[in-house]
């Protein structure tokens, strides 16, 4: 199997596992107990802490440790908006993950205003709509830092500035752009940043809230003191120790891994637009991640050329993986202006740090003769004469 939807989740790098090993074996203890094992293992707490506070140039006080992004952006709306007692107003846009979005339709169930701002044809969000949009009630923004359909990168500095000078919060899930673009909470501009490790070589069900230390912010989970009191449960030790291993590794190869998955994207999609000149590469002409990839060919179904690839030893996606299994188009595309036979066309190609151009040039042949064949299938039939 050749593995290409990093963006649903990137394999664990291999020099972290055996740091996470031992905190299954021999850093046993709580990292809230005082005792020797109790202080063993919150050393281990406090060293990932430094990694990823380093990674995103922030103080380590800054760090909420989360379950993941899901959490973390969970944590980031509700947590201001219980701050604000549900009163006031909103904005995100239509082309956010899913866990911002519901998050969205919970806080306007109870009481918040909430606008879900348009983008472009290309995906980038509508700036004018968002400066429209804004009121003296607007208490959050929250923008994504790059797609994880189309991996199109937003205004992300332009918002930010807007949101200094109204004087609002500014929150951007930055989940699929850490580990592939050099991302720090300054350069963003935004107040909160949400990241996730297995999206980088680190391992499932962790991630962490990064934020301002000026910024007022209600925990959603209650119980213990844990994460100065932001978010309270025991730390997910392991998972948290993988987490920085891999901020770390991230961080000494930034910017020669980005030119190596950028090179790799653009050799695929110049050798898949060869093979199918009637190819869509979906925001193209803007900036994009440089690992991710989103094809379409109108008229075929993505899940069915995505099981086709399956089978043929290939792993992509139909879009994002949060929202497998659908049987519509992307709302994503759709907010684009795509309509369903487009949209439902759509697949994922996402590279990451195990990727290799042999694997490119195994992928573009197999995915041409595969469009080719699902094509001849659902040609209609004429009647010979």
């Amino acid at each position: 199997m050749i593995y290409l939807d990093h963006n649903a989740t990137s394999p664990v790098r291999g020099e972290v596992v055996p740091l996470i090993t031992p905190y299954f074996t021999e850093f046993i203890g709580n990292p809230s107990s005082v005792h020797g094992s109790g202080r063993a293992a919150r050393k281990g707490l406090d060293e990932a802490r430094r990694k990823l506070a380093q990674l995103v140039d922030v103080h380590e006080s800054q760090i909420i440790f989360t379950s993941g992004g899901t959490e973390a952006n969970n944590l980031a709306l509700m947590g201001v908006a219980l701050q604000a007692n549900f009163n006031g107003h909103l904005i995100t846009s239509a082309i956010e993950h899913p866990s911002i979005l519901a998050m969205c339709d919970l806080l306007e169930q109870r009481g918040v205003a909430v606008t879900r701002i348009g983008v472009d044809s290309q995906g980038v969000v509508d700036l004018n709509a968002l400066e429209e949009a804004m009121t003296p009630e607007t208490f959050l923004v929250s923008v994504m830092h790059a797609n994880n359909e189309t991996g199109v990168i937003q205004p992300i500095q332009q918002i930010a500035q807007r949101c200094r000078q109204a004087q609002v919060i500014f929150h951007s899930d930055t989940v699929q752009s850490v580990g592939k673009l050099p991302v720090t909470l300054e350069g963003v501009g935004a107040d909160m940043i949400s990241l996730s490790a297995h999206k980088f070589g680190g391992p499932k069900g962790v991630g962490a809230l990064v934020i301002n230390n000026r910024l007022a912010l209600s925990s959603m989970l209650l119980g213990g003191g844990q994460e100065r009191n932001r978010r309270a449960g025991t730390e997910n030790l392991p998972g948290i120790v993988g987490f920085g291993a891999a901020c770390q590794l991230v961080g000494s190869n930034q910017r020669k891994e980005y030119e190596r998955l950028l090179g790799l994207r653009n050799q695929l999609e110049a050798d898949l637009s060869n093979l199918l000149p009637e190819l869509i590469v979906f925001g193209n002409e803007t900036e994009r991640l440089p690992n991710t990839t989103l094809v379409g060919v109108a008229g075929l179904d993505g899940e069915t050329l995505v099981m086709n690839m399956d089978l043929a030893g290939f792993a992509i996606s139909a879009g994002s993986a949060c929202g497998s299994g659908r049987t519509q188009a992307s709302p994503v595309l759709a907010a684009m202006g795509y309509d369903g036979a487009v949209g439902q066309s759509a697949v994922r190609i996402s590279l990451g740090w195990s990727s290799q151009r042999e694997d490119i040039n195994r992928f573009a042949p197999v995915f041409a003769r595969t469009v080719k064949r699902l094509q001849q299938m659902s040609a209609p039939l004429t009647m010979a004469v």
